[in-house]
């Protein structure tokens, strides 16, 4: 008898177990905690919630409450476009400059290690502990230290007159668009560095493991730095600004106006069929940005195995 050939899997087979393995915790945290999350939100903002003995009572309701928020609530719209805005300024921002310090912190030089820890310390130190124990601290410096650096602050605020380089720009012939958008980045330019650590560390990985062979070839046909980096650098790291893009958009969100509003609903007025309402909202119109915006980048990007 002729013995069973065994079936052997192919790459294609082994590497989507592979990849399986890899996000399995996240699945099951995902299937445990987090689904259950989304079907009280998707209850309550569809229900009427009332306090009661042991825990809450819910009276289905229909969009009432997204009525509510719509077409009643004074601050929601507001708030909602608000954010919107921000994200979409502090994205494109937040994407350029943590790929241009990716490039230069990948440069060999002393103390290279140091230079990007300090580039993610930003986001050790917003955690919520390290958050709170600084607030502490400042609260305890009042009248001291605290109110010296804020003399400071605004000695050196209004030593710079904004609307001269305003009207500047203004009479050079800007768009009133684009210099808005300088305005707000400029504004926020400490948020940008403040929310580039993670971003760094993934570009940092993405240009490490580009094959030298590539610039090799770059060299010897000739191309400029410039043309080197759109043709090879560029394409190449293509996959990971889909990522960082989805991490930022979802990071910028998560400490918006709009989800500060429905946070104050929940736990502060014990409005929890408002609050999950709003929370419900603004959580599709992420997953609509981030669909439009990663379908029109993702027919362009290149793969490279």
């Amino acid at each position: 008898m002729e013995k069973k050939k065994k079936h052997k899997m192919s790459l294609v087979q082994k590497r989507a177990i592979t990849g399986l393995m890899f996000i399995s915790p996240w699945l099951l945290g995902f299937l445990i905690y987090y689904v259950r999350s989304i079907y009280m939100t998707i209850q309550f903002s569809m229900s009427k919630v009332e306090s009661a003995v042991g825990g809450y009572q819910t009276k289905f309701v229909g969009l009432s409450n997204f009525k509510y928020i719509f077409l009643e609530n004074p601050t929601f719209n507001k708030s909602l476009v608000t954010s919107m805005k921000n994200v979409f300024i502090d994205v494109p921002l937040i994407i350029i400059f943590s790929l241009l310090m990716a490039m230069l912190l990948n440069q060999k030089f002393r103390g290279r290690t140091i230079v990007r820890a300090v580039f993610f310390l930003p986001v050790i130190m917003g955690s919520t502990a390290i958050t709170s124990a600084i607030d502490m601290a400042r609260q305890a410096m009042v009248g001291g230290i605290s109110s010296t650096s804020a003399e400071i602050t605004q000695m050196s605020s209004s030593s710079i007159n904004v609307d001269y380089y305003l009207a500047l720009f203004k009479d050079i012939g800007l768009p009133n668009g684009i210099l808005d958008y300088v305005v707000g980045a400029v504004q926020r330019l400490a948020d940008v560095v403040s929310m580039s650590g993670v971003q760094i560390v993934i570009f940092i990985a993405a240009l490490q493991s580009i094959s030298g062979a590539l610039y090799e070839v770059a060299r010897i046909e000739g191309a400029t730095g410039y043309e080197t980096f759109w043709k090879v650098t560029f394409p190449m790291v293509m996959p990971h600004i889909i990522t960082c893009l989805v991490y930022t958009v979802v990071d910028s969100f998560a400490g918006s106006e709009v989800v500060d509003l429905s946070y104050k609903e929940i736990f502060s007025n014990n409005h929890y069929d408002y609050g999950s309402a709003m929370s419900l909202v603004s959580t599709l119109v992420v997953c609509l940005c981030l669909f439009l915006v990663v379908s029109g980048i993702q027919k362009r990007t290149f793969y490279y195995n």
